[in-house]
């Protein structure tokens, strides 16, 4: 296995990967070679989301590996999302057993609401967070979700959050690298306690090409994608 890999320590106690396997576009007869890999070279953070369709075979992948002894479910940080159409309050559990039940866990360390956008019916509508996020703290009271957060808010939005949460938000994920480094957004976040994670880190393979990122990666004799991370 490779070196340990770093931690965060977030608002609750809990120690989250520094460095996390995304799983969105993930070949569903591939997942079971990917995730393998990925352990064995020591990823334990893992990030999942309702929308990318591939939390059950996610979850079969895990019950092989946790089954062979490769991994154990204590040793991974593994992360789901809600999404858009599940904001109303009494859709929020049964929205959360989804993902229990396909990544065929107990609990999940991570839950986020995943865009502050309410969708019915196949319409915009306007999003309450405050009751969407109050049904999410139940989550957390119970247990079964390990921490809380939210993807995609802004600082505008984070902090109407805060000033109504009962418990804040552990994570923020926001696309972020060298092109949108969200300098602001990571100063409130930081000011705040919520830990600012990225998506996106290597910018779409864009900024891999970034001549700058190049030369940086030539004289310290490393990889585009190593410099960037």
């Amino acid at each position: 296995m490779a070196n340990p890999i770093r931690y965060f320590v977030l608002n609750t106690g809990a120690k989250i990967p520094s460095v996390g396997l995304g799983t969105f576009r993930t070949e569903p007869h591939l997942t079971l070679d990917i995730f393998t890999t990925a352990i064995k070279v020591g990823y334990r953070h893992i990030d999942c989301a309702q929308i990318y369709g591939n939390e059950k075979e996610i979850g079969d992948a895990l019950k092989k590996l946790f089954d062979d002894g490769l991994v154990k479910r204590d040793d991974l940080w593994i992360t789901s999302k809600l999404w858009c159409t599940d904001h109303e309050p009494e859709d929020v559990p049964k929205a959360f057993n989804k993902p229990l039940q396909d990544l065929q866990l107990d609990y999940l360390d991570l839950y986020l609401i995943h865009w502050p956008v309410s969708i019915k019916n196949g319409k915009l509508t306007q999003p309450n967070i405050p009751a969407t996020w109050k049904a999410m703290e139940a989550l957390y009271d119970s247990g079964k979700a390990r921490a809380i957060g939210v993807s995609n808010f802004s600082s505008k939005k984070l902090g109407d959050l805060l000033e109504v949460a009962r418990i804040p938000p552990a994570v923020n994920q926001v696309e972020l690298h060298p092109q949108w480094q969200q300098l602001k957004l990571h100063a409130f976040c930081q000011s705040k306690g919520v830990h600012l994670t990225a998506y996106s880190p290597l910018g779409k393979k864009k900024v891999l090409e970034h001549a700058i990122v190049k030369m940086v990666a030539e004289e310290l004799g490393k990889t585009p994608a190593q410099v960037v991370l």
